[in-house]
């Protein structure tokens, strides 16, 4: 594995378990067993990091989550719950391996950050709005099927997006993975 990929991998790691503020270019540089001249050889700052972090998470996203549940196989309301199911399944995974539930990456950043930083405000908002969009896309391939009527589906879309992010911050904030069956299965199922 390269070196940029080390110091990637390193800080994805380090802010999702602790935060963007606890976690220094020293920590990243040190489990990534790399010298800090080889860290601002390739990123100017931390800033820039966790710009590329974002990013990385988000195709994480993609690839565990979203290619899985919203593929053209399962008719589109079901892709909301097969997301919920995935999403319940992976923090669950995570809580029994570290004793916590991180969350959703993303949304931990969001939280920390939004007031903080206007380049990682804009970039997570951009990753938000693409996950809206793809909610919004299936849940009016639901409305052209005839399969649910009466909605509207940008307000539903964000609804859902906000729904499931709240869902996984109490599941982190009381540190219960099971909060997230009682609650996702809901968030999939929001229509208004």
């Amino acid at each position: 594995m390269d070196t940029y990929q080390r110091i990637l991998d390193s800080a994805k790691e380090l802010i999702y378990a602790k935060s963007y503020a606890d976690v220094g270019v020293a920590a990243i540089c040190e489990k990534a067993k790399v010298q800090k001249g080889s860290f601002y050889h390739h990123f100017s700052s931390k800033q820039e990091l966790t710009l590329a972090v974002i990013d990385a998470y988000y195709t994480d996203l993609k690839a565990v989550l979203i290619e899985q549940a919203f593929n053209s196989g399962l008719p589109p309301l079901e892709r909301f719950a097969k997301f919920a199911e995935l999403s319940i399944d992976m923090q669950i995974r995570l809580h029994k391996q570290t004793g916590h539930v991180y969350g959703c990456p993303l949304g931990n950043l969001g939280t920390e950050m939004s007031t903080q930083d206007e380049a990682i405000r804009c970039k997570l908002d951009g990753k938000f709005a693409s996950l809206q969009k793809l909610f919004r896309a299936t849940l009016q391939e639901a409305v052209d099927r005839g399969d649910v009527k009466g909605i509207n589906v940008d307000i539903t879309a964000q609804a859902m997006l906000a729904m499931f992010e709240g869902c996984l911050l109490l599941a982190k904030t009381h540190n219960d993975p099971l909060i997230l069956r009682q609650l996702l299965p809901a968030a999939a199922q929001l229509r208004l």
